[in-house]
C-alpha cells in the first residue's frame, strides 16, 4: 500500500526553525530517492530539496544553506529541518520520490508570518 504521511509543520516567525518529517510506506522509499516538495496556491508544486540513493543532497536555489534534508533508512522517513525561515517560505509541503511519483499525501502546512 503506497503511503505518504507528512507531519511538523505549522506557524513560525520569520527568522525561525521547523523539521518536517515524513513517513513513507517501503514500496516508495526503498532503494529510492527522496524528495520534498511544497505548493502555493495558484502555483505549480516545485522541487524544495531531494536526496538521491546515492547520497548526494540538491536543493532550489531560494533554500539552499537554509534547509537540509535527511534520512532515516530504518524508519522509512525522510525530513526537512528548515532554518531562518521566511514569508515566502510559506506553502503546504510533501515529500515523494525523487522525481515523484503520481501519488500525494495530504502534505503539512507551513506559514511564516509575525
Amino acid at each position: 500500500q503506497v503511503q505518504l504521511v507528512e507531519s511538523g509543520g505549522g506557524l513560525v516567525q520569520p527568522g525561525g526553525s521547523l523539521r518536517l518529517s515524513c513517513a513513507a510506506s517501503g514500496s516508495i522509499f526503498s532503494d529510492r530517492a527522496m524528495g520534498w516538495y511544497r505548493q502555493v496556491p495558484g502555483k505549480q508544486r516545485e522541487l524544495v530539496a531531494g536526496f538521491t540513493v546515492g547520497g548526494s543532497r540538491n536543493y532550489a536555489d531560494s533554500v539552499k544553506g537554509r534547509f537540509t534534508i535527511s534520512r532515516d533508512n530504518a524508519k522509512n522517513t525522510v525530513y526537512l529541518q528548515m532554518n531562518s525561515l521566511k514569508p515566502e517560505d510559506t506553502a503546504v509541503y510533501y515529500c515523494n520520490a525523487y522525481p515523484p511519483i503520481n501519488y500525494w499525501g495530504q502534505g503539512t502546512q507551513v506559514t511564516v508570518s509575525s
